[in-house]
């Protein structure tokens, strides 16, 4: 199973918003996380980087 880390505009421990990431969908300028217990949390913006490997992915928000 591959579950990721995700992070808010730059990879750095504070900017943490969610662990154990299953699903991401991107949908109408949205950035949709699912997490292993099926909590859902939305972040307006588009996904910057996901590295799979390490289990982290970065989500830049979308200015306003």
């Amino acid at each position: 199973m591959c579950l990721s880390t995700i992070y808010k505009n730059e990879l750095v421990p504070e900017n943490m918003v969610m662990r154990n990431v299953m699903r991401i969908e991107c949908k109408d300028g949205m950035v949709i996380l699912t997490d292993l217990m099926e909590r859902q949390m939305a972040i307006e913006g588009t996904l910057e980087m996901a590295n799979l490997v390490d289990g982290v992915a970065v989500v830049k928000e979308a200015v306003v």
